[in-house]
């Protein structure tokens, strides 16, 4: 079978022979009749009693929380300092503008627009501008994706007049086509989700950037969303509309990312939490399943629950032996907490299914990671192989598992079918399979080259990673 990170196992070996060195912990001078001052090396060194041991276990979770923002952005600087540059340029020159910012999800857009947004309050009142109005709208909360035009009328007016305009953006149009009052001030719109004001014409979001164009408009647009492609897909048209937004990516965070914020977090506590080799296997996983940040806070908190249970000595599955003497998440902790965040059911179904069905879910995933969300069944070349009648039937097995939808149909070959899981999940499961591995170039050896399913479960895979180029060896 093949696999995606081969060498995986063998690192988290050698892992398990380094040195306990956590995360940089404080030194707490204790005065003995020595004089000596003494480092706290572990959560039982601080404190002793039980009670007092809950309060250090919570305090970690805290530090840990997704809702507890960091006082400064880590690896995020670059970013951060484009966002804000961009909008004092239009406070600056009283400008109106646009901005899309786009990047998967837990990659720190929102946390940096919220520190963009406080610098950008500071930065007025120092350079003695009038202050921001500032309105920030999640697109999801809204009843109808034009309701969006009625909550900027509410800053741009707040006073209603009768007027004889017949919808919200009509009245927008109107005030920013003529000269606004001395009174007026600039207006930063955050709209975040700016993927849900996708209609099926698309007017709704062309009309919105379109609001920074006119001539005496005073909107700051800034659009976020998941979706990478959004913007290639809306480009061009808002090119031709004279409003191309500028556009900033948020890439995934990698392994040496995730481990910095991590330590970056823990910092704060006069003790050490985690073992080092500990962090960075959970920094390595989730950086290779999605570099999802969010998803790796969690994954801590979730090994410091275990460690709980240790502590407390509570038998279950979840604990990992005897209460250690200095309580710290080992490897152990965090790989059960891995294990029980990302080996969901969904994963353990992809992980027994026969190769064939595990390469048609590799061809969905890679399929629909753009806007195209389903495909008719036999519309793909790539996997005629296997037949059209055998094909369906596959696809027929993975819709009554729930990986693969099936829209109503007349007959097989007219079906829509979509993917019903998370993409991570699909690629949490198949990494650990066994003959595809990532190399600096795609080759294929006699013996892969006669068999038709082996050279197609090549192809599928490559499709699906096309960022590291793969071998097949002659034994696979």
């Amino acid at each position: 079978m093949p696999t995606i990170a081969g060498s995986e196992k063998s690192e988290e070996v050698s892992l398990l022979s380094e040195d306990t060195i956590s995360t940089p912990k404080k030194l707490k001078s204790l005065k003995q009749d020595s004089h000596e001052n003494l480092a706290v090396d572990s959560l039982s060194d601080c404190l002793g009693s039980e009670s007092r041991d809950e309060d250090q276990m919570r305090a970690v979770k805290e530090a840990l929380h997704v809702s507890k923002a960091p006082s400064t952005i880590v690896c995020r600087e670059d970013e951060h300092r484009r966002v804000f540059e961009f909008v004092k340029g239009c406070l600056d020159q009283q400008k109106a503008g646009s901005l899309y910012i786009c990047g998967c999800p837990g990659t720190g857009k929102s946390l940096s627009i919220e520190k963009v947004v406080k610098q950008v309050g500071d930065w007025s009142k120092q350079a003695c501008l009038p202050p921001v109005d500032t309105l920030s709208v999640n697109c999801t909360s809204l009843t109808k994706t034009a309701d969006i035009f009625s909550k900027i009328l509410e800053i741009v007016e707040p006073v209603k007049e009768d007027n004889c305009y017949s919808s919200p953006l009509h009245r927008l149009q109107s005030l920013f086509s003529q000269k606004q009052d001395s009174s007026s001030r600039m207006m930063l719109i955050i709209a975040d989700e700016m993927d849900f004001l996708i209609t099926k014409d698309r007017g709704v979001l062309h009309d919105l950037f379109m609001l920074t164009i006119f001539p005496f408009s005073t909107c700051i647009l800034i659009g976020v969303a998941n979706a990478i492609d959004l913007a290639d897909r809306f480009l061009p048209k808002l090119k031709s509309l004279n409003c191309k937004p500028m556009v900033i990516t948020f890439p995934a965070y990698s392994k040496d990312q995730i481990l910095r914020i991590l330590q970056e977090r823990l910092m704060v506590l006069p003790y050490v939490a985690f073992q080092s080799n500990a962090l960075e296997l959970c920094a390595r996983k989730v950086a290779a399943a999605s570099g999802d940040m969010r998803k790796a806070l969690s994954v801590c908190r979730s090994a410091i629950e275990i460690l709980e249970i240790d502590i407390r000595g509570s038998p279950g599955p979840e604990s990992q032996g005897p209460t250690p003497d200095n309580p710290v998440v080992r490897m152990d902790h965090m790989a059960a907490a891995l294990s029980k965040t990302f080996k969901s059911p969904v994963v353990d179904t992809i992980q027994t299914l026969p190769q064939h069905q595990q390469i048609i879910i590799c061809s969905a995933a890679k399929a629909f990671r753009g806007s195209k969300k389903d495909a008719t069944i036999g519309e793909s070349r790539v996997i005629s192989p296997a037949g059209i009648t055998e094909f369906t039937n596959m696809c027929t097995v993975l819709n009554d598992q729930g990986i693969l939808k099936f829209g109503q149909a007349r007959g097989n070959k007219l079906k829509r079918v979509s993917l019903r899981v998370d993409e991570s999940d699909i690629t949490f499961a198949l990494q650990e399979l066994s003959s595809v591995r990532r190399t600096s170039s795609l080759q294929w050896k006699t013996s892969c080259a006669k068999n038709s399913r082996a050279k197609l479960a090549i192809i599928c895979l490559h499709l699906v990673f096309t960022s590291s180029p793969l071998t097949v060896a002659e034994n696979d």
